[in-house]
């Protein structure tokens, strides 16, 4: 992708406003939250008091809003405790340029490194510098900052007291999370009926399973009807492809891939009708005329071979689908107690002791993340300086906007750059001749901040550009409270936003952090990972009466999550204006559908795991081995832009080929497949090879 194309899609992408499910009840709440503090700070305190409260609360609300399986309560707290040290802090340097830079280029480069924790730990840290550089220019004494630190504080105090005193659908974004998964299955169930090879995306399964990590004291809160239905969901999925499969399932045509539509219909509406159950936390109705369908007909089982074998573990699966509605799933222990199960959480020292550990492992100059703490840290101070030099006033706007704007991509830093400018104008244009015009008070520009507030927290996810109008008018009236003037408000900081924004895009250019070089990289994982789960489940064939679920179990995870790796990075790189560096587009897409029927193959071969007590096959065992011994080799051949040599494989199929005779089975043919899909990753990898060795001039798009 050119340059100017790059430009034009984040441009568009950054202007984009979005029809999304709003939460009126939270938004009220969050911006109740906001007005108590104001009002309070107002009546007991001083203008300059209230607008620091203010920023604690407005802070604290926001954190709440973010995807997080965290209690609300406690990411208020987080948010407005780290919001006010900073704030401290930032009052005791701001009394000297120099020790102010010093201050803001480690925070900023802490900040930047938050983001190696996840994308909540970025964004909030974000926020408490963004914020931090508006509360410090505020002037008070060292007492009077604490008592501003002590007041954003508390912003945070009573935004999670509303949370606890008026909760809007407790474990709501649990009950999404899982009712998603299981309408997720729904859908696919009800696309195998006409595409038995359709695609099915893992992303709410593995969203479902992250919603499901609990600490213990959660676990014990938790609603019946979040238990059991995830581990469920996950052991239909498999059974379905299997069923449908038209190699190992029943035919393409005839009888029995009717009977098979029938059976696909009648779970897609099962789970759907759980999953909204679920969803709105209502008891779970299941249509008759599904429930007639899902079990075997009184003249018999229509299917044959291993379709029928499917068949009927689908029926008992469904059938423990509908018995959950009723009672929780629970686990029997051989000391005959029960034992609920759910996935634990660590506490506050494990969480902390897990964030020095991502922090550690992305402390490398080529780690996006160290990169774009460094990028943060260089703009923010710069953006400081210049505004400091300029005759406008007003400096912490560039730093601001330039904190705002960078992220650790290419994509979101340009059309955050574009939506920032454009909302800060028109935000800063209303709010600037509201006060102009009406020239309100303290408490009527209060108002007016709530109001804004209220907007914002209302259309948080449409687009990054309503939420910069409605944050910038709220900084506007806000500060109008404590008797900043509008003109200078509105010429200086459209200056300086685009100033920062302009400074943002720049960083981003000339150090950048691009994912297009490491596509290949990502490609390996996945091909490795994939790799370990065939093989986990090669050898439970091998060797029935030794598997280990939970080695297949961890597999299939880290395949996910390797896969979850690779689609992020390329959808990332292809907006990046950078020339492929040895993985063209076409052979990353052949390379991800290669890799992706591997994965399907494996998945059908998991619904026909043998039970511990079947006949191992030494087959399955030697072909195993046989591609455990081939995957380091081969993921390292992919990295160095070489074809992998999957000969050892082919060789140890041949060999069960002619073990097996007209007598394949299942795992035999499902091998024949796998093996296909790595032949094909190699022809994808080896015409990208010739592509790229191709001479070519300068492209217009290449990395700077």
């Amino acid at each position: 992708m050119t340059w100017s194309h790059a430009l034009k899609e984040t441009a568009r992408t950054g202007l984009a406003i979005e029809r999304t499910r709003m939460e009126p009840l939270v938004a009220l709440r969050g911006a109740c939250g906001v007005a108590i503090v104001i009002g309070m700070a107002l009546w007991l305190g001083s203008p300059t008091l209230a607008v620091s409260a203010a920023f604690g609360a407005f802070s604290a609300g926001v954190a709440t809003f973010q995807r997080s399986w965290r209690p609300r309560p406690w990411l208020a707290l987080a948010a407005a405790a780290g919001l006010a040290v900073s704030t401290f802090l930032g009052y005791l340097a701001a009394t000297h340029t120099l020790t102010f830079v010093l201050m803001l280029a480690v925070w900023t480069l802490m900040t930047g490194m938050s983001w190696a924790v996840g994308p909540v730990s970025g964004l909030v840290s974000t926020q408490m510098v963004a914020v931090m550089l508006i509360t410090v220019t505020l002037p008070t004494s060292t007492l009077g900052a604490l008592g501003h630190a002590l007041l954003v504080g508390l912003g945070g105090v009573v935004q999670a007291t509303l949370i606890v005193l008026f909760p809007v659908r407790p474990w709501g974004v649990q009950r999404d999370a899982l009712a998603d998964a299981l309408a997720a299955v729904a859908d696919y169930a009800r696309k195998l009926r006409y595409e038995p090879m359709a695609h099915f995306d893992p992303k709410p399964l593995m969203e479902a399973r992250s919603a499901a990590a609990l600490t213990p004291r959660q676990a014990r809160r938790r609603p019946r009807q979040l238990r059991g239905y995830r581990l469920l969901a996950e052991r239909i999925r498999p059974v379905l492809a299997s069923l449908a499969d038209p190699v190992v399932g029943a035919p393409e045509e005839g009888p029995e891939r009717d009977r098979v539509r029938e059976l696909l219909a009648a779970t897609g509406t099962v789970l759907d009708a759980v999953a909204h159950a679920i969803r709105h936390g209502r008891p779970v109705r299941v249509p008759s005329e599904a429930m007639s369908v899902l079990r075997v007909p009184e003249d018999g089982p229509k299917l044959n071979g291993a379709a029928r074998r499917a068949a009927l573990r689908l029926l008992s699966l469904v059938a423990d689908v509908v018995e959950a509605s009723d009672e929780p799933v629970e686990e029997v222990s051989a000391e005959g107690r029960t034992v609920h199960r759910f996935l634990p959480r660590p506490g506050m020292t494990g969480a902390v002791a897990m964030a020095l550990r991502a922090i550690r492992r992305e402390a490398r100059w080529s780690s996006p993340v160290l990169r774009h703490a460094v990028r943060l840290c260089a703009v923010s101070v710069s953006g400081y300086l210049l505004s400091t030099a300029l005759p406008l006033g007003h400096a912490y706007w560039a730093p601001l906007t330039s904190t705002m704007v960078l992220r650790p991509d290419f994509a979101q830093t340009y059309s955050r750059g574009v939506a920032r400018f454009l909302g800060t104008l028109a935000g800063v244009l209303v709010g600037g001749g509201v006060v102009a015009l009406v020239d309100p008070g303290s408490y009527l520009s209060a108002g007016l901040a709530v109001v804004c507030v209220l907007a914002m927290y209302l259309l948080m996810r449409t687009g990054f550009i309503v939420t910069s109008a409605c944050v910038s008018a709220y900084v506007v009236f806000l500060l109008s409270i404590a008797g900043a003037a509008w003109g200078q408000t509105v010429q200086a900081r459209v200056a300086l936003t685009l100033l920062g924004g302009v400074l943002a895009m720049v960083a981003y250019a000339v150090f950048p952090a691009w994912e297009t070089p490491r596509l290949r990289d990502r490609l390996a994982d996945w091909l490795t990972a994939n790799g370990a789960f065939a093989t986990a489940i090669f050898d439970a064939y091998a060797r029935p009466a030794d598997r280990r679920p939970r080695q297949v179990r961890d597999a299939l995870l880290d395949a996910r999550a390797a896969r979850s790796a690779w689609e992020q990075s390329e959808a990332q790189a292809h907006r990046e204006p950078v020339r492929h560096r040895g993985l063209s587009q076409r052979a990353a897409r052949a390379a991800q559908t290669a890799l992706s029927t591997m994965a399907r193959v494996v998945m059908l071969l998991e619904a026909h795991v043998p039970e511990r007590d079947a006949a191992p096959s030494e087959a399955a065992g030697d072909f195993a081995e046989a591609l455990r011994q081939a995957l380091p080799p081969a993921a390292e051949a992919v990295r160095q832009r070489r074809p992998p040599d999957w000969e050892a494989v082919h060789q140890s199929l041949t060999r069960w080929q002619q073990r097996a005779g007209d007598r394949p089975g299942v795992a035999l043919r499902d091998a024949e497949q796998l093996v296909l899909a790595l032949d094909d990753l190699t022809e994808a990898l080896t015409r990208s090879g010739r592509q790229s060795r191709t001479p070519r001039g300068p492209s217009q798009g290449e990395s700077p």
